[in-house]
């Protein structure tokens, strides 16, 4: 059970969002890089980032900072936002980068998802963010018609590595994940889920750490680790000894 803290990434930042509106974000750190080195010093084991501006843009647009980060950690890092082809991938792969997670390419080019699947096996994951059940892409600026649910089956047999699965509706409000969904989902498909959305407390990490959430392979923590709400020590030594039982 991995908790990945996040970093969000919004004109060379680290910011959160509150439901994905760009409008309106917190910057917490002028230099993700240090953010990195900060939350690497706490034991994280593995570190999630979001190239905010590249989801809206279609393509890289925070690369300084990411690769300041990878300078400075050793600790695997997915990386999602503005990842649309094949060429991307692999230029963050070569530099890096443990995992690219595939959002808006996910929905609108599934076949870019099983070719990466395929060539670079586990090292890709699908970024899937659902507003009212239906997922949303383009930096979550639109809305499909498509559930959750539909695509990762797409993906059931691709060697996709993760499904990383955000109700945006709870996403930077703290008012805990969608385990209910989460967990559906998670029932529902082989490949393993990380429940992102909303995260508050150390109750959702007990709650991720509970028979009823075993399929999940994790889930990430941004505004509460930021505000405080979450003491990564205490997060960090039940989930240690979790592991250890």
């Amino acid at each position: 059970m991995i908790l990945f803290p996040a970093i969000d990434l919004k004109n060379g930042q680290c910011v959160r969002l509150e439901q994905g509106d760009m409008a309106r974000a917190t910057v917490f750190n002028l230099d993700p890089a240090a953010q990195a080195q900060s939350f690497a010093a706490q034991g994280f084991q593995y570190l999630h980032v979001v190239d905010l501006d590249g989801a809206f843009a279609g393509k890289p647009m925070n690369a300084q900072a990411v690769e300041a980060m990878l300078k400075v950690v050793k600790m695997p890092v997915q990386l999602g936002g503005g990842i649309r082809d094949l060429k991307t991938i692999e230029a963050w792969l070569s530099k890096g980068i443990a995992r690219v997670i595939i959002g808006t390419a996910a929905v609108r080019d599934p076949a870019l998802v099983k070719e990466a699947a395929k060539t670079f096996p586990g090292r890709v994951a699908v970024g899937l963010d659902a507003r009212d059940g239906n997922v949303a892409v383009e930096g979550w600026a639109e809305s499909s018609q498509v559930t959750a649910l539909d695509i990762a089956q797409r993906f059931e047999d691709a060697g996709v590595a993760a499904i990383i699965f955000t109700d945006i509706a709870r996403d930077g409000l703290l008012k805990g994940i969608n385990w209910d969904a989460t967990i559906a989902l998670a029932e529902a498909i082989s490949i393993p889920v990380i429940a992102s959305g909303g995260l508050a407390s150390i109750e959702d990490v007990k709650t991720l750490l509970s028979p009823r959430a075993n399929k999940l392979e994790g889930a990430i923590a941004g505004r509460a680790l930021y505000d405080g709400r979450l003491d990564p020590t205490e997060a960090l030594a039940l989930i240690g000894a979790a592991k250890a039982a």
